[in-house]
């Protein structure tokens, strides 16, 4: 069995007025369409996967989201080119978004250049840039697999 990436990845927002908007207008600027957009719910499709927001249960209601917690760590967006993350930090910037790191270049691959943010709950966001096809490209062959 081999996969074939992530179809979707889901999170669940405290406050979903607020973090709807926040991702009605950074979605759709990393070239992803909204799909499904309906009471406590926000879905978009693009570049090979689909990302959806969900409203928190009532009793959950007005939480922020804990980094450190138990389930998830932060949510990685792959850009096409360097300029991607640049001009994604700008987005950020403009939609409000607690920024973690400006964009920088770090030791994760060979030319690794990323941005991380937060949403409106708190839920870490990254856009990284790897030159090439990435550490990803060799997996098979580092593997013993051809």
């Amino acid at each position: 069995m081999e996969i074939n990436g992530i179809a979707h990845i889901f999170v669940t927002s405290g406050d979903f007025a607020r973090s709807r908007e926040f991702y009605a207008k950074l979605l759709p600027e990393f070239g992803m369409k909204p799909v499904l957009d309906g009471d406590g719910f926000y879905y978009c499709v693009g570049g090979r996967t689909a990302f959806g927001l969900r409203a928190a249960s009532p009793e959950h209601e007005g939480e922020r989201f804990v980094q450190e917690r138990v389930g998830l760590h932060h949510v990685c967006f792959r850009a096409r080119k360097r300029e991607d993350v640049d001009r994604c930090h700008e987005l950020a910037l403009e939609i409000g978004a607690k920024i973690v790191h400006p964009p920088e270049e770090g030791a994760y691959a060979p030319g690794y250049y990323s941005v991380l943010f937060e949403d409106p709950d708190g839920i870490r966001l990254e856009m990284n840039f790897v030159p090439g096809k990435g550490l990803l490209a060799d997996e098979k062959k580092a593997d013993g697999k051809k």
